[in-house]
């Protein structure tokens, strides 16, 4: 992490002395009518052939289909500019090399940015719903999912794909028609002080970043409908590695911080830092290895849930894999306080999540591997987790006797998500198939008596639970750790 920081301190201080381009003096108008493609490419080529510098938007809404960054170059948006997405479908291109539609690409160029206190807007509904209607008149091909244009053929605000030295800082990223923004394969990236509000359309994630390498993440907020910030690897011979996420924050209508759900290579090298995630229908953190992936040495340090689904979600699949085996290893969790609520997490937001196959009592965080693919070495030290209790077995039940431990379904190629399981039979912690696994300094509130205990492993080989509390309403005297089919662990008071 030192040479990562190291890297990134040179890279900016080579930008302090780079040229200004005013957008004015290449005929760009921000008077949110013009279509000023060809001018702002121009603009950024002419730029680009001269030594590079900033490309410089004062305050306007300058109307643009895809553009192209070149190296050298740097958007900035001065406070009032803002970059308008055409409502023109035709006006964006589908690059044929990421196969992909987006307002603004980079693809192999070096030291490039957009910065300043600015705004790209996609204005994704209206886009969403210009080509869905050109799908519906035949003028667009497209495979429709529930009646919506697939990912790929709406744009997306930004979308950069093995850049070197990029820079991404203050501006606002909003309202895309697919994703927000896509940093893929980039080494030495850098995203401080973004706003993100990317609640327009279905798929809306806040950021995603695909098998990059040597990545901070600061000082950002991320709103989205769909994941909040979103760490993917799509090829099996690539990763996502040395990556510092700190003081962020992020609501999601699907997970806050994720691993996957695609994880063909994997996740190595983490440190997450100061997150807080709120108003979150599914998991505050998902860690999946599903389809043949690694995630290995990953540090999370001081974490606020408020009002999520979930709190963890650590998993193990089996559903892409073609013959790799997945692994995860060597995950810190430690200072972390969250709250789960009774209700919805996420109602009234645009973007809803799904409601859940019901019945099913609200879910516990887990760590849950397979049978042959075990996660190891997990620690979890300083965390209190506040639920609503009020489990009911009349409403679904998951007891504890052999047959309905056994019972619970294995889904290794399931798409992986807290409740694929429905009902299962801890309302705190949820272990399986994973070796040595420590939980220190960690209580447990239930507000409602709950029918089930607080834990349950199954499968466990080597954990060690020490100063774990539990308080919940009238438990009397229920042992609130039930272990089966685990061997040597120790329960230290």
């Amino acid at each position: 992490m030192k040479k990562l920081l190291c890297l990134l301190v040179c890279f900016c201080s080579l930008q302090v002395f780079a040229k200004d381009y005013a957008v004015k003096d290449f005929g760009i108008q921000g008077d949110g009518n013009t279509l000023n493609t060809k001018s702002i490419q121009a603009a950024i080529d002419y730029v680009n052939a001269n030594g590079g510098g900033r490309l410089v938007f004062s305050p306007g809404d300058y109307v643009t289909g895809t553009i192209y960054i070149k190296s050298n170059v740097t958007l900035h948006l001065e406070r009032g500019a803002t970059i308008l997405a055409s409502l023109n479908p035709f006006d964006f291109d589908k690059d044929p090399y990421i196969n992909w539609k987006s307002l603004i690409y980079a693809i192999k160029q070096e030291n490039i940015g957009i910065t300043g206190q600015g705004t790209i807007n996609g204005r994704g509904f209206d886009n969403a719903m210009n080509t869905l209607n050109l799908v519906h008149r035949g003028l667009i091909e497209d495979e429709l999912k529930y009646d919506r244009v697939r990912e790929w053929n709406r744009p997306e605000n930004v979308y950069f794909r093995e850049c070197k030295n990029v820079k991404i800082i203050g501006i606002t990223l909003k309202d895309p028609a697919s994703w927000n923004q896509t940093y893929d394969q980039c080494t030495n990236l850098l995203v401080d002080s973004i706003t993100v509000d990317s609640k327009s359309y279905w798929n809306n994630d806040g950021i995603d970043i695909v098998d990059c390498k040597d990545v901070i993440i600061r000082n950002s907020h991320f709103d989205a409908a769909d994941d909040a910030i979103c760490f993917k690897s799509h090829d099996a011979n690539a990763i996502c590695e040395n990556v510092l996420v700190e003081n962020c924050t992020a609501r999601s209508s699907a997970s806050g911080l994720k691993f996957g759900t695609v994880s063909r290579g994997g996740f190595r090298n983490f440190v997450i830092k100061n997150l807080t995630v709120y108003d979150t229908y599914r998991s505050a953190i998902t860690f999946a290895a599903v389809d043949g992936g690694v995630v290995d040495n990953i540090l999370v340090d001081g974490v606020r849930s408020i009002n999520t689904g979930n709190v963890f979600f650590l998993r193990i699949g089996n559903r892409w894999s073609k013959g790799k085996e997945p692994v995860m290893k060597n995950i810190i969790i430690r200072n972390v306080y969250a709250e789960v609520p009774m209700d919805k997490p996420d109602k009234g937001y645009s973007y809803e999540g799904p409601i859940e196959d019901l019945p099913r009592n609200i879910s516990p965080a887990s760590i849950v591997g397979l049978p042959n693919y075990k996660i190891e070495n997990v620690t979890l030290e300083n965390i209190e987790i506040v639920y609503p209790g009020a489990g009911n077995p009349y409403y679904a039940k998951r007891g504890l006797t052999a047959e309905e431990l056994d019972g619970i379904p294995e889904m290794e190629a399931a798409y992986p998500e807290f409740s694929q399981f429905k009902e299962l039979p801890a309302w705190g912690f949820y272990i399986r198939h994973a070796n040595n696994v420590t939980f220190k300094n960690v209580k447990f509130k239930a507000l409602a008596s709950d029918y089930r205990p607080a834990i349950v492993t199954d499968d466990l080989n080597v954990g060690k639970f020490e100063n774990v509390q539990f308080d919940e309403v009238d438990a009397g005297k229920k042992e609130q750790i039930f272990l089966h089919k685990s061997n040597k662990v120790d329960i230290v008071k």
